[in-house]
């Protein structure tokens, strides 16, 4: 184990989840790991992401905003510096940053930062290329839990059945992040004991397919018939309760009436199946700090939790595919065969088409469901919007952050100050006492974004010198103290500035820039200043060169 001074570093990251998921953060999904750490650590109230999955993984790897990474949009190269869709090589990772000061470096899950994730393409912006010394875990961004795609050991592709070094009895992907991400931890200790590491252990849960194991579907057979205004009501007053949300913030109105929905029981089975996803990834992190408490490493070892972005709204999934797949057939894939596709129309290994749509309960193998929009709404109590808007339900996480050896803001304290995803590598290098690059490979690095979260941990100020900001498809914000500027893209409308004040109004109901249009000229100024400095390209998104097409 490690006894230095220098911490070790759990970075644990989910996949779509709402800031109310957690018991811990007003929901009742089952998350008694999690809430333990809540308990016993520090809860971030206004912590940010940035909105989707592949920038606010650019941003947490390299502590810079995602243009800057390589990363405004997804794994698309438009031709800009910032929109390549790979993680530029003017950019340092967390890993990068720290295995110089001695730390060794793991990666078990989720990746979704590069633009060749072929089993024959360049690998230069895959995980052992960035600073990790082990990956477990797929490069592209979605897929069945139960035989994931581009799911890979190191830089070599391998399938459930062929892993020579993994073979469970039963394989879902969730257990065999924890899995992967415990037998690092093991290794770690049998092999350097005396050095610190960090763990990036990257969570597809709970991102759909809607795929989960039996008996923890069963664990929440009929919780949500009531539906969606039940269960938010619910929500909404137990994190009251916690202070996580403020007494005066209001519920945002319903996107989706329950009386109205055709079907009732396939619509509870879908968040049915999302809370037992929830619940078994949180049983992996015990196991995880399980692992941490018999090494004796768990006193010194600061674990961060947080997510991608907010609760999904998505489609996928949620229309019939009955009569494309009728008299479709599929010869087995075999033990070796890749599976060619992460989305409908696809097949299980053994041969079976997958379904879609109502009627077709989420779970299986077989079948490849989202949530819904109803879902995502209840997820994002009391916020508006969701994943891919840069309101409060697209950008609110919660931040869990748990050290006993080194956290003195008291156990089971609340930090309301906002702080986003560019603070963790400053922490980390701070803590680490690592020292950051200002080149890589002979490419000039700039400096990184955010502040370390240090004195919050010892409570007090961040002391950040600037805004924060967000910019994904157009939709685009600003937060400074307690004034937040937001726009959303609508097509080609780039939409009107609303300003909002986060104290009183975090949940966005009471535009003030009317009021206040000397704040919103002031506020509209620095983002565009920020736009232009990280490489923010109108959208939709054009490559250089590239007009509009006609009519």
């Amino acid at each position: 184990m490690n006894n230095g001074p220098h911490p070790n570093v759990v970075l644990v990251l989910t996949d779509d989840m709402g800031y109310s998921d957690l018991g811990c953060y007003g929901g009742e999904i089952e998350t008694p790991n999690l809430d333990a750490l809540a308990a016993d650590g520090l809860r971030f109230t206004q912590f940010y992401n940035a909105g989707r999955c592949c920038p606010t993984r650019a941003s947490l790897l390299t502590g810079l905003y995602a243009h800057q990474a390589g990363v405004g949009w997804m794994t698309d190269d438009y031709g800009h510096e910032s929109y390549r869709g790979d993680l530029s090589p003017r950019a340092v990772t967390i890993a990068e940053a720290l295995r110089p000061a001695g730390y060794r470096t793991y990666l078990s899950g989720k990746w979704h930062v590069c633009r060749d994730a072929g089993p024959d393409g360049p690998k230069g912006s895959w995980p052992l290329r960035r600073g990790f010394d082990r990956f477990y875990g797929t490069i592209t961004g979605a897929g069945s839990y139960y035989d994931p795609t581009t799911l890979c050991r190191g830089e070599t592709f391998i399938t459930p059945e062929n892993d020579p070094e993994y073979r469970p009895e039963r394989f879902y992907y969730t257990d065999a992040i924890t899995d992967n991400a415990v037998r690092f931890l093991a290794d770690h200790e049998r092999d350097h004991a005396g050095s610190p590491f960090f763990l990036y252990v990257a969570y597809t849960a709970a991102h759909w397919p809607m795929h989960a194991l039996p008996e923890d579907v069963a664990k929440y057979a009929g919780r949500y018939d009531a539906g969606y205004a039940t269960t938010r009501a619910a929500r909404l007053e137990k994190a009251r309760r916690l202070g996580v949300v403020d007494e005066r913030w209001d519920l945002t109105p319903p996107d989706d009436d329950w009386d109205a929905v055709e079907h009732k029981a396939w619509e509870a089975r879908n968040m049915e199946v999302y809370a037992a996803m929830v619940d078994r990834m949180d049983r992996g992190v015990g196991r995880i700090a399980a692992e941490l408490k018999r090494q004796g490493a768990f006193e010194n070892t600061l674990v961060l939790f947080l997510q991608d972005n907010g609760g999904c709204a998505e489609n996928l999934g949620r229309r019939s595919n009955a009569d494309t797949i009728r008299d479709v057939s599929y010869a087995p894939l075999g033990p070796d065969g890749l599976q060619p596709k992460i989305w409908p129309p696809m097949q299980t290994r053994d041969g079976r088409p997958v379904r879609t749509g109502p009627g077709v309960m989420a779970g299986p193998g077989d079948t490849y469901i989202a949530y819904g929009r109803g879902w995502a709404n209840v997820s994002n109590t009391p916020f508006r919007r969701y994943k891919h808007w840069q309101h409060e339900g697209g950008i609110s996480t919660p931040l869990i952050a748990h050290w006993p050896a080194g956290m003195a803001a008291g156990r089971g304290t609340l930090n309301h100050e906002p702080a986003h995803l560019i603070d963790v590598l400053a922490t980390c290098v701070d803590l680490g006492d690592a020292e950051y690059p200002s080149a890589r490979d002979g490419n000039p690095v700039p400096p990184p974004e955010g502040v370390s979260l240090r004195p919050a941990f010892e409570g007090s100020g961040l002391g950040r010198p600037t805004p924060i900001f967000w910019e994904h498809e157009g939709h685009r914000a600003v937060r400074d103290g307690h004034w937040k500027l937001v726009a959303e893209q609508t097509g080609e409308d780039p939409g009107a500035w609303e300003l909002y004040d986060m104290e009183a109004d975090r949940s966005e109901m009471h535009d003030l820039s009317a009021a206040h249009p000397e704040r919103v000229r002031e506020m509209a100024a620095q983002y565009d200043a920020w736009a232009e400095r990280v490489g923010v390209q109108p959208w939709p998104l054009k490559r250089p060169g590239e007009t509009p097409s006609a009519g």
